[in-house]
């Protein structure tokens, strides 16, 4: 897979990054054969249906089954009208109609009240979605029944961070505690984690964590005329093993593998009875340190004593880490060749990427061993890296082999693996000295993984809530200020660019590579590959296995 080149800007993004092996998805036909279940495994499981507890890929596109936004991306990833019918630009924010006649799976019917209570309950502290919603202040409803959003910016990336807001029934919310999004990261339990009603195409109807999850079609769904697919049940199963998904596959018992191991895909291509579609996924893999503690809980000198200062304070000693690092080793030798080694934090579809910042520096060990000696540290120290195990593809195999380059320089290093559902919970509670973070801008635009990663945390913002390292830099603050309330396209893509800069030369993480993505499915089966790496269900084809 090759690199577009130049910068992906919002203005492009119908130029699709995508290059499939057998991408016959645009070519969908309504219904053509007969009602079918899908089956499809991942690695890992959902973690919740509170739709503002857990902002991560997986978990949101589960929930984008079942509920919906005032608006959504289309297959080119651009914003049409969803749960509004249409907006305008007005001097206090954004002013949405709402679409009417829409029902909620448990028979409500969908009222401004219920938008505003969404959109404000996305505000509030406990919301893991308060990155997305940078720049809104708020929502109310208008004397005619329109919603008004309140923003600081008319930007219209703020359209495209409104598709990933979606609506809640208030009166379903605070019949069953849920007025306030779960605590996921304090391990708090709710109905609204385990339960869905949402207005969307798929409803919940069964779940078990860690097992199974089922969905049934929603008869009664306002946009029936855009269901592209046939599927009217869909089974989700978690597969942790990579073999036994794998296996499933070829066997039957799964349709279709979201994350299949970059070391099967080859094989799995050759199968008459299979069908690969592969292409860039919008998603950087990268290592958050720990820079904002005095002291790093996970970091000791080699004789495993405290250390008096955090190392991971010091630019030189995260510039020697990431020279450590052989990124085209990384996506040769771990990932196969699925990936794209890069020296920034956002992908090349992102408006702001270019050749500069992406730039990778190649390893060098020994002049990463003297800026390790100039900051203080000769011998190195030691560090953990936490990672999940079944998140991303090859994630622990990925930490792995960087621990082993760390080492090299002197950093002896340990890695912790788990699965996703306590990793997360660790992380987003700072508990880490190291740790993989996967990101991807489901706006296109680098404000969003930048005021996300690398702003200043700040609870009451919600500024840097994915901040792992607690990473701190007046340079980015200052400019993802202008970047926040900048409308100009031009104008931004300078500013996103300027930021993106600042990122690399201070080292605020250790970016790794692009991930590339390659979904595997039964022959029978026609889905839409989309660069988010989300499984739109209600577009899936599934022939009658013969």
């Amino acid at each position: 897979m090759t690199r577009s080149s130049g910068h992906f800007s919002l203005r492009r993004i119908t130029r699709a990054v995508f290059v499939t092996g057998a991408l016959c998805a645009g070519t969908l036909a309504a219904f053509t054969v007969s009602a079918e279940t899908l089956r499809w495994a991942s690695a890992g499981d959902f973690l919740t249906f509170d739709i503002h507890a857990q902002n991560e890929t997986l978990n949101s596109a589960a929930n984008a089954a079942v509920y919906e936004g005032l608006v959504r991306l289309d297959e080119k990833m651009a914003v049409e009208p969803a749960l509004a019918t249409s907006w305008q630009r007005v001097p206090e924010g954004f002013l949405f109609t709402i679409r009417e006649g829409v029902r909620f799976h448990e028979g409500e019917t969908l009222t401004p009240d219920d938008v505003v209570f969404s959109i404000n309950r996305a505000l509030l502290p406990g919301s893991q979605f308060r990155s997305t919603a940078a720049g809104i202040l708020g929502a109310e409803k208008t004397a005619d029944g329109k919603v008004l959003i309140r923003t600081t910016t008319g930007t219209p990336v703020i359209l495209r961070q409104l598709a990933s807001l979606r609506v809640l029934c208030r009166s379903w919310a605070e019949a069953h505690g849920a007025l306030e999004p779960q605590n996921f990261i304090g391990g708090e339990e709710s109905y609204a984690a385990k339960h869905a009603n949402g207005t969307g195409p798929f409803k919940l109807v069964s779940r078990t964590p860690d097992v199974r999850t089922e969905f049934e079609a929603f008869d009664g769904w306002w946009d029936q005329a855009n269901r592209k697919g046939n599927v009217t049940r869909v089974v989700y199963t978690p597969i942790a093993s990579a073999a036994t998904r794998t296996a499933a596959l070829l066997s039957g018992e799964v349709d279709f593998v979201l994350d299949p191991a970059v070391q099967d895909v080859a094989r799995l291509s050759k199968d008459p009875n299979v069908k690969i579609l592969s292409g860039s996924e919008d998603r950087v893999m990268m290592i958050a340190l720990d820079c904002g503690r005095e002291v790093s809980p996970y970091v000791t000198g080699k004789d495993g004593k405290p250390l008096a200062a955090n190392p991971l304070r010091d630019p030189r000693v995260r510039e020697a880490l990431s020279l450590a690092v052989n990124r085209e080793g990384l996506v040769r030798g771990v990932m196969r060749g699925h990936g794209t080694a890069t020296g920034t934090v956002v992908s090349h579809a992102v408006d702001g990427w270019n050749e500069d910042v992406a730039r990778v520096t190649p390893a060098n060990p020994a002049k990463a061993k003297a800026l390790l000696a100039e900051a203080g540290y000769p011998s190195g120290f030691r560090i953990t890296i936490d990672t999940p195990n079944n998140r991303w593809v090859n994630d622990e195999a990925m930490v792995k082999a960087v621990a082993s380059m760390w080492g090299r320089i002197g950093v002896e290093t340990a890695v912790r693996a788990m699965p996703r559902a306590q990793y997360f919970p660790k992380v987003l509670s700072f508990d880490i000295s190291a740790a993989l973070v996967g990101w991807s801008s489901s706006t296109f635009d680098a404000y969003r993984p930048l005021q996300s990663l690398s702003s200043t945390f700040n609870p009451k913002t919600g500024d840097g809530i994915s901040n792992v390292g607690r990473v701190s830099s007046p340079a980015m603050d200052a400019a993802l200020q202008k970047l926040a309330v900048e409308e100009n396209a031009e104008a931004r893509t300078k500013l996103a660019r300027e930021a993106l800069a600042i990122e690399r030369a201070e080292f605020l993480h250790v970016p790794l590579l692009e991930q590339h993505l390659s979904w595997a499915m039964r022959k029978g089966v026609t889905a839409v590959l989309r660069p988010d790496n989300v499984l739109v269900m209600e577009r899936v084809t599934v022939e009658p296995a013969k």
